[in-house]
């Protein structure tokens, strides 16, 4: 059978591996992997790894997704790691090279590079099948939150993903696109950083028709809310707790955070 090249984000060419060990050192990519049928060759993930529940603990944690334990890593003896433009850095990807271990890197910015996702790993691990059901799931929720979207009234909103400073998501990042999905535009926007502070007295508080605290990677909750009612009470209809998993996981979830901004979307017009 004639083997093909698959190409990463970083423009590195890789040749189907049907016999991977696989350390994934990104939440999101790890879920994949175990939606593509994959259990069995992950030998390697993060504490911050968290999905599917049932099966993550069984799984080898190496460390975080900006350090590894490096003996845990050799103990494991991956041949594959899957890493992340945004989430880790890039000397982390090039000590793994260093280890003679296989990186490949992802790095999507849309709600419709899943597709483009989904078909590079189902190559890459021979699970093509696996990952066609994937992208006709994906394509139908993703049709009918865009015929749902037709209804819905353009948004300015505040999307909040740190506290102490608060930072918010320029709009070249797969969250704001995720919202534009349902014409949410998020402020803030900043050319030069992705992922801008913003000073608690800034305009775009008052500015915005919704003020979004996101569940990670700061685990907003209501008492952070409430904290910020009694600071500035007439903001207080415009504050909303939101799933970050659903925003900003790509792959599998994915499926699922198209229909949560269906969900939201349809809250918010109530």
């Amino acid at each position: 059978m004639k083997r093909f090249e698959i190409t990463d984000a970083a423009g590195c060419r890789h040749l189907p591996a049907p016999t991977p060990r696989i350390l994934s050192l990104v939440p999101s990519l790890t879920e994949l992997i175990f939606d593509l049928g994959l259990r069995d060759r992950l030998v390697g993930r993060t504490a911050f790894c968290v999905h599917p529940a049932n099966e993550i603990k069984k799984i080898r944690s190496v460390g975080g997704t900006k350090q590894v334990n490096w003996a845990k890593v050799e103990a494991a003896s991956p041949t594959h790691a899957l890493v992340n433009i945004d989430e880790n850095p890039k000397e982390l990807a090039e000590a793994l090279e260093q280890r003679g271990i296989e990186v490949i890197v992802t790095h999507p910015i849309s709600p419709s590079d899943n597709i483009e996702l989904f078909k590079m790993m189902g190559a890459l691990f021979e699970r093509e099948t696996a990952a066609n059901r994937l992208i006709e799931r994906f394509l139908k929720a993703q049709k009918r939150l865009a015929a749902q979207a037709e209804d819905l009234p353009n948004l300015d909103v505040l999307y909040l993903i740190w506290q102490a400073p608060y930072m918010t998501v320029s709009r070249d990042t797969y969250i704001s696109k995720m919202l534009a999905s349902i014409g949410w535009r998020t402020l803030g926007h900043d050319d030069a950083c992705r992922y801008p502070e913003i000073p608690e007295d800034s305009a775009l508080f008052t500015q915005a028709d919704k003020i979004l605290f996101a569940t990670e990677p700061f685990p907003f909750k209501q008492q952070h809310l409430d904290k910020f009612a009694n600071r500035h009470p007439k903001l207080k209809d415009r504050l909303m707790i939101v799933d970050g998993e659903m925003l900003s996981w790509y792959g599998s979830r994915s499926i699922k955070g198209l229909s949560y901004l269906a969900t939201l979307a349809d809250q918010t017009k109530r």
